[in-house]
């Protein structure tokens, strides 16, 4: 956009679990929210390289995109993780590769049967995680002396193949909201956020590393002392306390 300066970091969004509060699955009662939060110079020179490289070496290509769920239940293209030595040499460079990633998580977490019995009208929860996620990215570029310029905060198209879908427009709305300050819960509105919605099939990398990291957050809060090396070093990567005072993992209610 001509005459727009824009911002030295990119946000890639995924959520775990649904925002469903009609039928709360007691399997995985929680939604999810992740914000992975990169300098755009780390992710040009050294993320986006790793994983094409990561992906080069496993399948010969880099059209392939990192999926938790297929990876986890050995789903295609992810068929040869069968063998167990195969995938666990698998999950330990991809890891490698996470813990060496220079990002910055923001993740909120929603209870929803808490959320459900704590309000009479209880909001959706991936509006809440929302705001919550933005609240937080606002005081961490403001920390980062990103005023006045531009961040773009990417998402993944959930509103069918052709785009436009029910979900997306729904989302789209709810971002505007909030930026206009219009969410009963915001103290303000926010500036310098934009947001763009992009299909799976566009293969970003950014929205691959932030579906790796929603699962095992949400895994850690349900099962606190389950052995979760994922979450071991996706902790490591949480928005500092130094930014904001309910830092960290954000938990509601």
């Amino acid at each position: 956009m001509e005459g727009t300066e824009y911002g030295d970091y990119i946000v890639f969004v995924d959520e775990s679990g649904d925002h469903n509060l009609e039928i709360v699955n007691q399997e995985y009662p929680v939604f999810v929210l992740a914000f992975c939060v990169f300098r755009k110079v780390d992710y040009i020179n050294i993320v986006c390289p790793r994983i094409q490289e990561f992906k080069i070496r496993w399948f010969g290509h880099d059209a392939c995109v990192l999926h938790e769920r297929e990876i986890r239940k050995d789903m295609p293209p992810f068929g040869f993780l069968k063998s167990r030595e195969i995938k666990e040499a698998f999950l330990s460079q991809l890891t490698a590769i996470i813990q060496d990633t220079p990002m910055t998580i923001i993740p909120t977490i929603i209870h929803k049967d808490r959320h459900k019995k704590r309000y009479s009208d209880p909001d959706n929860p991936y509006h809440l995680a929302l705001l919550f996620c933005m609240e937080r990215l606002s005081r961490l570029l403001d920390a980062r002396q990103q005023n006045g310029k531009l961040t773009h905060i990417i998402f993944e198209q959930r509103g069918g193949k052709a785009g436009g879908g029910d979900e997306d427009r729904t989302l789209e709305l709810e971002f505007r909201r909030i930026m206009d300050g219009k969410h009963y819960l915001a103290r303000h509105g926010f500036a310098g956020m934009e947001m763009e919605i992009i299909p799976k099939a566009s293969n970003s990398i950014g929205l691959q590393l932030a579906d790796l990291v929603a699962r095992p957050i949400g895994i850690h809060c349900m099962r606190p002392s389950q052995v979760n090396r994922s979450f071991d070093i996706i902790k490591t990567k949480f928005m500092g306390s130094e930014f904001y005072p309910l830092s960290g993992m954000k938990r509601f209610p």
